[in-house]
């Protein structure tokens, strides 16, 4: 396996490079400022031992805690109580015990120094020449170049005038792109789910620091002052009451809604350091935790309206539903936004503020029967317009309310956002595994070339073979041997190669 530096001035685009490897190859990735949730616990992240990083036995067994720098005391704490260089050398140690057990990674290392002070440097080398034996690592530095160079086996310097063409080793103006094809060569990690991962999860999340609590505490304080505003209200204001119940329990679950974004942004660069398994499986975890904090919400909403109230009008299993579909209506958007797309923090906000905004615009819940003709109809769409209708004594005042199935068309109303949703990832998925193939098949056919044979031999020398052989790229093969005729033993193995005649349909 090879250790490979890429170095240049600051604004080159050494990061950009490091990025664009991680696009077009699966690999094990720390960025220079990787995001981790403030609020997880070192001593809860799964199969991890903390005991070996640097000086973990003096602070254990001496408690000299002024020597610690790093170690020991991080052991149990919070991430937002790390500094930039614990961080760094954490993560580093966690991709180096879970990739212990595997072979054949790439694994890409944004400026693993920086941070760092010097006295763990000789850690951080000696774990990297470990590495180097099992896996590619391809690091970006801008600190002790010259050890790292030294380690190197290839270094690969990118210019901030030409960003078309990098330097690897003494081979002038090789082409970017097919540098980055030539490096992104290794095996995807397989990390399996199981127990732990789930009790991480929950450990996590259903701490102190997690949101739940504080979600819970702002529901108790917000709709206890609802029961003093409101109590003992007599019928026929039921639709203050329930315009009121239904601004508390919006803006009590929000904030955990809006987070959901950030959350989204950790948990993708967590799993890149490895710190947890499925992605997916967690934003699947994420979303039915808070699916459930809005259940809980609209059932405090339901109970404190009908306790509130001398009379039973909004009281039975219709008004529970319709309370709990038509607040998932105005919240959901900002879920599956937040949770299952890469819009960032505003664009989330704004999209979904959307069915809130339009629900006041167009159900004409404070308005009954009015509204352009035509545009009124729009009202058809919103949960809210439905549970209008079946409030009673007002429902006959609404305009267009159904005579029957209200509480069918009130649930469809509030899926239509899901539902539309479910198709448009559907749609995107075929997309882009057509388009995946098409893009792989391009890649394929430029890893053919000679170029990149010969940059693959420039890379990693004879164990450039395994790669162009799994390519199936005889032809270069052969090439390859003619110009190599004074090396016998890689002659030798192409030769042996040439014998077993492999598969070259790939």
């Amino acid at each position: 396996m090879t250790l490979t530096v890429c170095v240049g001035a600051s604004g080159s685009g050494k990061t950009t490079f490091l990025n664009d490897v991680h696009k077009s190859h699966k690999c094990t990735y720390i960025r220079q400022y990787h995001n981790l949730r403030p609020y997880i616990k070192v001593s809860a992240i799964p199969a991890f031992d903390p005991t070996k990083l640097p000086y973990w036995d003096i602070y254990v067994n001496e408690k000299k805690d002024k020597s610690i720098l790093v170690g020991g005391t991080i052991a149990g704490q919070f991430m937002a109580g790390l500094s930039g260089g614990q961080r760094k050398l954490l993560l580093f140690e966690l991709i180096f015990q879970r990739t212990a057990s595997q072979d054949n990674l790439l694994i890409v290392l944004d400026e693993p120094f920086a941070g760092v002070t010097d006295d763990f440097v000789p850690f951080i080398v000696g774990r990297l020449n470990e590495m180097r034996k099992k896996h590619n690592i391809l690091l970006v530095t801008n600190d002790h170049v010259e050890t790292l160079k030294t380690m190197a086996d290839n270094t690969v310097i990118v210019s901030a005038i030409d960003r078309t063409k990098v330097k690897i080793n003494e081979k002038e103006g090789v082409d970017r792109d097919t540098a980055l094809l030539a490096m992104s060569i290794g095996d995807e990690y397989t990390q399996n789910s199981n127990n732990q991962d789930l009790k991480f999860f929950l450990d996590v999340e259903l701490s102190k620091n997690g949101g739940v609590f504080g979600v819970a505490g702002f529901a108790v304080f917000s709709f206890g002052l609802f029961l003093l505003t409101f109590w003992n209200s007599n019928g026929g204001s039921e639709p203050l009451v329930l315009i009121a119940a239904g601004i508390v329990s919006f803006f009590t679950a929000n904030p955990y809604f809006l987070q959901l974004t950030d959350w989204r942004i950790y948990q993708n660069e967590e799993a890149e350091a490895l710190l947890h398994s499925s992605k997916m499986m967690n934003k699947m975890l994420k979303f039915g935790l808070t699916m459930t904090i809005l259940v809980v919400i609209c059932s405090l909403q339901y109970g404190v309206i009908n306790a509130c109230l001398t009379v039973d009008t909004l009281a039975g299993s219709n008004f529970y539903f319709g309370i709990l579909f038509d607040s998932l209506s105005l919240l959901i958007t900002v879920a599956l936004l937040g949770l299952f797309t890469n819009m960032s923090f505003e664009a989330v906000q704004i999209f979904g503020g959307m069915p809130f905004l339009m629900m006041i615009f167009f159900s004409t819940t404070f308005s009954p029967g009015a509204g352009l003709n035509g545009l009124k109809n729009l009202r058809y769409l919103f949960a809210r317009f439905y549970l209008w209708c079946m409030v009673p004594g007002y429902g006959e005042l609404m305009e267009g309310c159904p005579e029957n199935n209200n509480m069918l068309y009130l649930i469809l109303a509030s899926l239509t956002v899901p539902i539309l949703f479910v198709c448009y990832k559907g749609a995107k998925a075929v997309y882009n595994k057509a388009k995946g193939a098409q893009a792989m098949t391009s890649r394929r056919e430029s890893m053919k070339t000679y170029e990149f044979a010969e940059l693959q031999l420039e890379l990693f020398g004879q164990k450039a073979l395994r790669n162009l052989k799994h390519i199936g790229s005889v032809a270069n093969l052969e090439k390859l041997a003619g110009s190599l005729h004074s090396n016998s033993d890689m002659a030798a193995e192409i030769d042996a190669d040439e014998e077993k005649k492999p598969d070259c349909s790939v």
